[in-house]
C-alpha cells in the first residue's frame, strides 16, 4: 500500500506539482507569443501581396486584431491543464476552471468577430455585428456568474476550514490524484492532435478550402469535455463511498449536469450556444448556493 502511494505521489509530482505548473505556464506563454508574432507576420505578408488568400470573407489573415485569436487558443490549452491541476485540490475550483475555459472561448470568439464587424447604421442587420453584440453582453453575465461561484465557494471553504480530513476523504483525494495523472497524457494526446489540425483548418479557411472555422472548438474541447463528464460521473460514484451526505451528493450531481450543458454548447451555434453556457454556469452557481444554505442546518445521519 505504501509503495503504491509512493508511486502515485512520484507521478503526481512529475506531472502536477507546482514546479511543473510553472514550467507548463512558461512554455505555453512562449509558444503563444511566438505564434502571435507568426500570425502578425502572415497578415503583414498578405497586406503586402506576397500571400494571397482566396476566401474574401476570411479576416483571420487580413486584420491584425484577429491575430489575438491565436495566443488565446494556447491560453485555453493552459487553462485545461490548470483544470486537471486543481482536480485533486478542490472540486469547486475544478468546476470553476471549466467555467473559466468556456468564458475564454467566448472572449476568443469576440476577438475573431471584431475583425468582421460592419460599420453601418443598420448595426443589427449584419450577422457578425449581431453575434458580436450578443457575445459582449454574454461575457459580462458569464464573468459575473463566475464571480458569484467563487464567492460562494470561498464562503463554503471558510466554514469548512476546520474540518478534519478523515481516512475515507484522504482515500478519495488519492483517487482524484490518480484520475488527474491519467488525464494529463490524454490531454497531451488531444492537444498534440488538435493544435496541428487547428493550424491546418485556419490555413485552409484562409485559402478558401473550407468555408467555416466555427467547428474548431469541437476538435479539442468537445472531446475533452466528454472525458470530463465521464470523469465527473466516476468521481460522483466514488464519492458515495466517502459520504452519504445528501446535500453533497446533490451538489456533485449538479456539477455533472453543469458540465454536460457546457459540452452541449459546443454543438450549438448563435443564441442557443450562449444560452447553454449561461444556463450551465447559472445552474452551478444556484446548486452551490443552495448547498451552502444546507450547510447552515443540521441534517440527520450526516456522514462527513
Amino acid at each position: 500500500m505504501k509503495k503504491t502511494k509512493k508511486f502515485i505521489d512520484c507521478f503526481y509530482t512529475l506531472l502536477l506539482s507546482e514546479k511543473t505548473r510553472e514550467n507548463v505556464e512558461r512554455l505555453i506563454i512562449s509558444i503563444a507569443l511566438i505564434c502571435f508574432v507568426i500570425h502578425l507576420f502572415i497578415i503583414w505578408m498578405v497586406d503586402l501581396g506576397y500571400i494571397s488568400m482566396g476566401n474574401e470573407s476570411s479576416k483571420l489573415f487580413t486584420n491584425s486584431i484577429s491575430a489575438i485569436y491565436t495566443p488565446f487558443s494556447f491560453i485555453l490549452i493552459y487553462e485545461v491543464y490548470l483544470l486537471i491541476y486543481y482536480l485533486p485540490k478542490s472540486i469547486t475550483v475544478y468546476i470553476g476552471k471549466q467555467y473559466e475555459i468556456v468564458s475564454l472561448i467566448v472572449i476568443r470568439r469576440i476577438f475573431k468577430d471584431i475583425a468582421n464587424l460592419q460599420m453601418s447604421e443598420k448595426w443589427f442587420h449584419e450577422k457578425y455585428n449581431l453575434v458580436f453584440t450578443i457575445d459582449i453582453g454574454a461575457i459580462i453575465v458569464i464573468f459575473f456568474l463566475i464571480f458569484l461561484f467563487y464567492k460562494l465557494s470561498h464562503l463554503k471553504g471558510m466554514k469548512q476550514a476546520q474540518h478534519r480530513e478523515t481516512g475515507e476523504l484522504a482515500k478519495f483525494i488519492e483517487i482524484k490524484k490518480v484520475v488527474s495523472i491519467l488525464l494529463v497524457p490524454l490531454f497531451a494526446v488531444l492537444a498534440l492532435y488538435s493544435i496541428p489540425y487547428w493550424f491546418y483548418t485556419n490555413f485552409s479557411f484562409g485559402q478558401g478550402l473550407i468555408s467555416d472555422i466555427s467547428g474548431v472548438n469541437k476538435i479539442f474541447f468537445n472531446d475533452f469535455f466528454t472525458v470530463l463528464i465521464l470523469t465527473d460521473v466516476f468521481l460522483l460514484l466514488i464519492s458515495f463511498i466517502n459520504t452519504d451526505n445528501y446535500r453533497r451528493v446533490i451538489r456533485n450531481s449538479g456539477f455533472v449536469i453543469s458540465t454536460i450543458l457546457i459540452k452541449m454548447s459546443f454543438s450549438a451555434d448563435g443564441l442557443l450556444n450562449i444560452a447553454l453556457i449561461v444556463a450551465a454556469i447559472a445552474f452551478g452557481v444556484i446548486i452551490l448556493g443552495i448547498h451552502n444554505l444546507f450547510n447552515q442546518i443540521t441534517m440527520p445521519n450526516d456522514k462527513l
